[in-house]
């Protein structure tokens, strides 16, 4: 199951565990990305916190959490060749796997088709 926030996230789940990374949208919108620092294993975050940053040839620009959890893995790989966002940003792009506090709580997020019709 795939979700996404207005804030260009998307979250893939697997059980009460979410694997975050920035849409294909988000990544062609920031440009080629040449830096992307991750929040730490152990790390909690409340919904909508600043959780990683990634800075582009544009721009920097906060990835920000999408639901109240805990980091339980990072993805090195897109720190040591931040070009992984771009070409493969809901793939190996990946940025970080949150254990949810409250796995309920997905259902505040976006489904593909909400948004598709946000960035339209």
């Amino acid at each position: 199951m795939l979700k996404f926030t207005a804030e260009h996230e998307w979250l893939k789940f697997e059980g009460d565990v979410a694997t975050v990374g920035i849409t294909s949208h988000a990544a062609e919108q920031l440009g080629d990305l040449v830096f992307v620092e991750l929040p730490e294993v152990g790390a909690t975050f409340s919904k909508d916190g600043d959780a990683a940053t990634v800075e582009s040839v544009k721009a920097a620009s906060d990835v920000y959490c999408p639901l109240d959890g805990e980091v339980v893995e990072i993805n090195q790989a897109i720190v040591d060749d931040p070009s992984l966002v771009n070409s493969d940003p809901q793939g190996a792009g990946w940025f970080f796997k949150l254990k949810l506090s409250n796995p309920a709580d997905v259902e505040t997020l976006l489904d593909e088709a909400a948004y598709k019709e946000l960035i339209a």
